[in-house]
């Protein structure tokens, strides 16, 4: 496969990169290089180049102007030429990308072996990759990393008009879309297309590290701030931008003397020359952040050093990992790979509730969310991070569970799958649907690799006019990911958020909502007056990624879901009311649920629910184990399920994956028999 990232913004070249030298260059250029040099060292992968623009700038590194740089063995940087030299921002880049489109076809025309599949990156990189696919019809992919509808007041903004339009384009063209994070996938894509969802893949992205070399270079470059530079420290690196939220940081230190008494507050705020140079918004946030040490008398207890490189930060991860804290007080974060870095140093870490940093920290299992527009929630995290008496043990989880979840190799093998499912599948005339097999993914399919890997086998000889089904909690991006980092088989149809969705794939790597089924549900389900009944019960709301248009999730017992019943019947609505795993409370339409979707999907083929297998672990399934022709419980299923009898229930010895085999042998549907299976 050869593989052809496009990125225009920012200073992209070989590392080392002087990031937040430029506005624009900051973590996608880090993004870019990992997972291009990861694809080079991917033996499925011949050869992978990234074209960004050529400029030439006195205050910026010649070898921009070079039109071929090597980055590594199989990865090269490739340049744009255009009539214009100048280092331009990524406002100023909209104008000339028509200039850049042509040349960007122009170089492939004279490429003998076109690249597989081009990877933009960034709404201006997708109108090139638009054009490359219209013209050499190469499919494409798309990575936003940030996304102008998450700007404040942006619907309403002129200057961001263009670029908003820009990505709706990118979003409604991109055979698949690429992102990092939950957050992403599940809430800033939707309000660009609801269709987006089916195309979308989440894949955890690595982090290049630097080798720890101590914390003598970070000694060096903050002690001149400092009168006491033996103390921990809060550590901060963030561009210059307002988003970033640096000055609620330094509110935060300013109102707590004990924070100030514990550790000194240190801020990596881009590279600068003084306070009066550079683009508008950056020298703003700059004086901005002078004047709150200045006007709270922090100096001496404050770092804003000007200048640094990928050594001196490195080296700042490792003092902040001797009882410091890393903190990001954003007011959105679209991802937040610094979070990562910080964590693979060991350095426990503080960060928004807004955006992806909701999901890295449910994956570390560390960490503390903090609203960031309350500098006393920040300074009171920081202080807990500081004063945990488990602090090191936690950090030391955390980078452990960092390093295995955020690596580059992985995530260039998950990509590279993304990108064989942009071919079109060869049309073969499908057998009739005789049977289908639904089964519950988390807990009944995943807990055991090797029974997981089983499964796949079985899958790959299973009988003929057998139709496998997923049927989830999660949602479709979600159901994807994790069926892919386990290993187990692409289903035939995705029944998801609890049977509040049908997703079927459309043959070419992406999933299109059943409207139909939408359409159904909707009959009788006001989500307004619904979400309003669960506010006033005061029971906790699930993140907002869990909140779905025909799916809300709280937080509670199954006596909390009797409470939810009796409300919404007080007054006066009707809802399916699902409670699983002793501590998730699911409120779906009431013609949703695991069971209505698999009927209504059986119908489609003329079966009905006696031709249905099922299997799951959990409350979330109990609808449809009890509704189906034969059901399947693993040894691990929850004791919510313990009441469900009947003969066609099968209650396996074996757990997870390895149990639903079972049960598929007593039922006929695997080729060798295998005994275990007993009759609840």
């Amino acid at each position: 496969m050869r593989i052809l990232h496009v990125a225009l913004g920012g200073c992209l070249k070989a590392p080392p990169v002087k990031y937040g030298i430029t506005e624009d260059t900051g973590g996608h250029i880090a993004y870019v290089l990992g997972a291009a040099m990861a694809q080079a060292r991917n033996p499925a992968v011949r050869d992978v180049q990234i074209v960004t623009r050529a400029f030439l700038d006195p205050g910026l590194d010649p070898v921009h102007a070079e039109p071929v740089q090597n980055v590594a063995p199989r990865c090269t940087i490739r340049r744009l030429v255009t009539g214009d030299m100048r280092y331009l921002s990524k406002e100023a880049l909209q104008a000339h990308l028509p200039e850049l489109s042509r040349a960007f076809c122009d170089m492939l025309r004279e490429t003998t072996e076109k690249p597989d599949v081009i990877h933009a990156h960034f709404a201006d990189a997708a109108v090139l990759a638009r054009a490359a696919h219209d013209e050499f019809a190469i499919p494409w992919t798309y990575t936003p990393h940030s996304l102008a509808l998450q700007k404040s007041g942006a619907a309403d903004c002129p200057e961001l008009r263009d670029r908003i339009v820009a990505e709706r384009a990118a979003v409604a063209g991109a055979g698949a879309i690429i992102v990092s994070s939950r957050d992403e996938a599940e809430r800033q894509l939707l309000p660009y297309g609801a269709d987006s969802e089916g195309r979308t893949h989440r894949i955890n992205p690595g982090v290049s590290l630097d080798r720890d070399l101590g914390t003598a270079a970070a000694r060096a470059l903050i002690a001149p701030f400092l009168r006491d530079a033996d103390k921990p420290i809060l550590l901060a690196i963030a561009r210059p931008v307002r988003k970033k939220n640096l000055g609620a940081l330094i509110e935060a230190y300013a109102a707590s003397p004990a924070l100030q008494e514990r550790a000194n507050l240190v801020i990596v705020a881009g590279l600068r020359n003084g306070i009066n140079a550079g683009p508008e918004e950056q020298m703003s946030v700059i004086r901005d952040l002078f004047d709150r040490v200045d006007r709270h008398g922090l100096w001496g207890k404050v770092a804003l050093p000007a200048r640094h490189d990928g050594a001196q930060i490195r080296s700042l991860y490792a003092l902040a990992e001797r009882g410091g804290v890393f903190v990001n007080p954003a007011l959105h974060e679209p991802f937040g790979l610094t979070l990562i870095e910080a964590a693979q140093a060991g350095v426990p870490v503080v960060a928004t509730r807004d955006g992806g940093p909701v999901d890295i920290l449910q994956q570390l299992d560390a960490g503390k969310l903090v609203d960031p527009t309350d500098p006393a929630d920040i300074a009171d995290a920081c202080l807990q991070m500081l004063r945990h008496p488990r602090r090191d043990w936690l950090a030391q989880k955390a980078r452990h569970k960092a390093r295995a979840a955020f690596n580059w190799d992985r995530w260039a093998a998950a990509a590279v799958q993304v990108y064989d499912g942009l071919r079109p599948a060869a049309l073969q005339k499908a057998a009739p649907v005789r049977r289908i097999l639904a089964s519950d993914i988390d807990g009944t399919l995943t807990g055991c690799a090797t029974a997981a890997r089983q499964f796949g086998t079985w899958h790959d000889a299973r009988p003929e006019g057998l139709m496998f089904a997923v049927a989830t909690g999660r949602s479709a991006p979600e159901a994807r990911r994790v069926l892919r980092e386990w290993h187990l088989p692409q289903p035939d149809l995705f029944i998801t958020s609890v049977g509040s969705e049908i997703w079927r794939p459309d043959g070419q790597g992406g999933m299109r909502l059943c409207q139909a089924y939408a359409d159904h549900l909707s009959q009788d389900w006001d989500r307004d007056a619904v979400m309003s009944v669960l506010l006033a019960t005061g029971i906790p709301l699930q993140p907002h990624y869990e909140q779905r248009r025909w799916k809300l999730s709280l937080f509670g017992n199954a006596d909390a879901a009797r409470s939810v019943e009796d409300a919404l019947s007080d007054a006066g609505l009707t809802a399916h009311v699902i409670a699983s795993h002793g501590r998730f409370i699911d409120i779906l339409p009431v013609r949703a649920g695991k069971a209505a979707a698999l009927r209504f999907e059986a119908e489609r083929f003329g079966l009905t629910l006696a031709d249905c297998v099922t299997a799951g672990d959990s409350g979330n399934d109990r609808d449809m184990l009890i509704a189906s022709g034969a059901s399947i419980l693993p040894a691990n299923a929850y004791s919510e399920l313990s009441g469900i009898t009947g003969l066609d229930i099968f209650r396996s010895s074996d757990r997870h994956a390895a149990g639903v085999l079972d049960g598929l042998t007593r039922l006929g549907l695997t080729a060798t028999p295998k005994p275990g299976v007993h009759h609840a």
